[in-house]
């Protein structure tokens, strides 16, 4: 019996050293299985696959240095736009610093007197630097370009038609007819009798005679108004017999502002006037005077009402009702007029 217990115990031994080993290896197997792939060709760099490494790491290299450059431009173009956006305020800071050496030189109300002159002649050269004629302008869009209006010797062709509601101005304005002669006559001046740094030849005519310009070879001009800096001229002029214009740029600069007079206006005496016109519409009317009653009569009391009423139809009824508001407020200081048009 202690024999055949020691086999049985044996066998067991060897039973569970087996199984333990049988598990070992099917764990191995479940591991070789799960693990990742892996490329044979894809090795480092090195005896094997050296030449592959090269070209990877050169593909590897020349993207990063693409994504550096793109990131460079992009910085320089920001820096750029910065720098840009420092000068624009900088002039702003320099103009806004001129304007208050002006007040302060006297120019704007003739403090100085000696000094004047040339400080508004500088203050006028700036206002030309500063145009748009000279420098140009970046403009948010096409809504901030300041157009330009054309004339002739005879006719003025305007953009905002006014109460004319014509785009050829008509009659024009004195002051304006005054200004566009005295540019024209400006401008021949230029032509005729031009300086040393003007850009043009000296011509004679068919007798060897200096080639003279009058008001009758002015062709057309445009002109345009920045209102914080003056009006731009573009004139063109032209002889009959020549194959060429000649193009003269003027601007007028605006001056510093100046003071006229100050004064106090006492209100308290002043009578507002108020003309309503009016064609029936008797009800909308009765609203309004009973508004104009409880807002006109007892608040303001100095008013003038004058009714324009177009018509014979319902004419009595607007009567009624403004003698009806006349009677109603006692201490009345506002009266009503009827003008019967017919």
């Amino acid at each position: 019996m202690p024999r055949r217990g020691l086999i049985l115990q044996t066998r067991t031994h060897w039973l569970l050293l087996g199984l333990a080993l049988l598990c070992s290896l099917v764990l191995f197997l479940y591991l070789l299985e799960c693990a990742p792939q892996t490329d044979g060709n894809a090795s480092l760099p090195g005896v094997i696959g050296e030449n592959y490494g090269k070209e990877y790491y050169q593909a590897l290299l020349q993207e990063q240095e693409e994504h550096y450059q793109t990131r460079a431009t992009s910085l320089k173009r920001q820096i750029a736009q910065l720098k840009q956006e420092l000068q624009e305020m900088s002039e702003k800071m320099r103009s806004l610093q001129e304007r208050k050496n002006v007040g302060g030189n006297g120019i704007a109300y003739q403090g100085n007197k000696e000094q004047a002159p040339s400080d508004l002649l500088e203050f006028l050269h700036s206002q030309i630097d500063k145009a748009e004629v000279s420098i140009g302008a970046k403009l948010p869009s096409e809504y901030g370009v300041i157009p330009f209006e054309s004339f002739t010797l005879m006719k003025v062709f305007q953009l905002e038609m006014g109460l004319t509601r014509h785009p050829e101005e008509k009659p024009v304005r004195k002051d304006k007819r005054d200004e566009l002669v005295e540019v024209i006559e400006a401008g021949l001046e230029v032509i005729n009798n031009p300086d040393e740094d003007d850009e043009q030849e000296d011509e004679d005519g068919p007798l060897g005679e200096k080639l003279i310009f009058n008001e009758n070879d002015f062709i057309e001009g445009y002109y345009r108004t920045e209102r914080d800096k003056g009006t731009q001229y573009e004139l063109f002029f032209k002889k009959a017999d020549l194959m060429e214009y000649r193009h003269v740029t003027l601007f007028r600069p605006f001056g510093p502002l100046m003071k006229v007079k100050s004064e106090m206006i006492d209100i308290t005496r002043s009578i507002i006037n108020i003309i309503v016109p009016l064609a029936e519409r008797t009800e909308a009317f009765a609203q309004f005077m009973q508004n104009f009653r409880d807002v006109c009569i007892h608040q303001d009391k100095r008013i003038h009402l004058t009714v324009v009423y177009f018509g014979k139809e319902g004419l009595s009824k607007v009567k009624y009702i403004l003698e009806s508001v006349t009677r109603f407020t006692k201490r009345i200081l506002a009266f009503g007029e009827i003008l019967a048009l017919e």
